[in-house]
């Protein structure tokens, strides 16, 4: 199972990376969350998903 950003949804509010940045951190232009750990199983993970306002977050 791998942890996914829908890019498109996604608003850059940077809850996710506040919540859990061992997993998530903010592209190169500072506009949209990215995951650089897809795999994690931390707790945080879904604090996060469960946190985004738009819902741009899952595990596939």
């Amino acid at each position: 199972m791998a942890i996914v950003i829908n890019h498109d949804e996604c608003l850059g509010c940077e809850t996710c990376v506040e919540l859990c940045p061992d997993v998530f951190k903010m592209d190169d232009d500072g506009e949209k969350a990215v995951v650089i750990d897809p795999s994690s199983t931390l707790e945080c993970v879904e604090e996060a998903i469960d946190s985004c306002p738009v819902e741009a977050i899952s595990k596939e």
